[in-house]
């Protein structure tokens, strides 16, 4: 071989190189959003009953980069973590400690690794475990992250969110938003933000309104869709309130999908959860 043909030879492989790297820098990142429904039916809702269809139907099919939990408990967490592998989690109770539902935080860690996390209390004091004003008669929280992608895909911010749920409890989920925008509103300009959770209110509801002013609908955004617009359904399979969403900001949304998984009339839990695939 001349030294000029080697030089090409050489070129090729480099150029592979690195489109294989850019290639594997741009994966979409796989975030998955799920109400597990708390510990407290009996028959076949148990946990017991239902907690195998989680793991196999639900979370390891979806194969989600980001899965963030509501409803979570210790006793689930622990489970969904020796049944996930390749998956760490974390978040502290809404009570505070171990005590009480979880906005539990699963990540990938092949592919993600977490820089910093902590938790803040949706009330006037924030910083208090277990704090509850606004009328809430439970404690309402956020778990959040700030993950940096090991494909080299850079940095972004995780919140996940558990929202008030009575029709009363309005003001509330207002102030719960205005409360997660100022904390987005201190990250730095341009950083990538996702938000997601249960938030106990419609598309078509003032909180939604107020959300989107500064983030993304995935379900709106998104360019392609499958499953049912729908998530909450009491465990009948039949949905009739979308209030599980995946909003975000820096992201370009590729796909959204709802996870109707079951066997027969049995369900995993009574909301459906939600992926969204974001464009890196």
């Amino acid at each position: 071989m001349n030294l000029r043909r080697w030089f090409s030879v050489v070129a090729c492989v480099l150029g592979l190189g690195v489109a294989g790297t850019s290639v594997a820098a741009e994966a979409p990142l796989r975030v998955m959003t799920f109400n597990v429904r708390v510990p407290v039916d009996t028959g076949m809702n148990a946990w017991v009953n239902r907690r195998d269809l989680m793991v196999k139907g639900g979370s390891r099919a979806a194969h989600p980069d980001v899965l963030g939990t509501q409803e979570l408990t210790e006793e689930q967490g622990e489970y969904l973590a020796a049944h996930l592998p390749g998956y760490a989690w974390f978040g502290q109770g809404r009570d505070g400690g171990t005590k009480g539902e979880h906005m539990g935080v699963f990540y990938r860690t092949a592919r993600l690794q977490v820089i910093r996390s902590g938790d803040f209390w949706l009330s006037d004091t924030p910083t208090v475990p277990g704090s509850k004003t606004w009328g809430q008669p439970y404690p309402r929280m956020v778990t959040w992250a700030h993950f940096r992608l090991r494909d080299g895909g850079g940095t972004f911010d995780y919140f996940n969110t558990h929202f008030p749920y009575r029709p009363e409890d309005m003001h509330a989920r207002m102030l719960s938003a205005n409360e997660i925008l100022q904390r987005i509103g201190t990250l730095p300009a341009g950083a990538k933000v996702i938000l997601a959770g249960d938030f106990n209110a419609g598309p078509d509801t003032p909180v939604h309104a107020r959300l989107v002013q500064n983030l993304h609908d995935a379900w709106m955004a998104a360019a392609s869709h499958s499953g049912p617009e729908k998530t909450f359904h009491n465990f009948t399979g039949i949905p009739d309130q979308r209030i599980d969403w995946i909003l975000s900001r820096g992201f370009k949304v590729l796909s959204v999908h709802t996870v109707t998984t079951h066997e027969g009339a049995h369900y995993p839990s009574d909301h459906f959860p939600v992926v969204a695939e974001l464009g890196l």
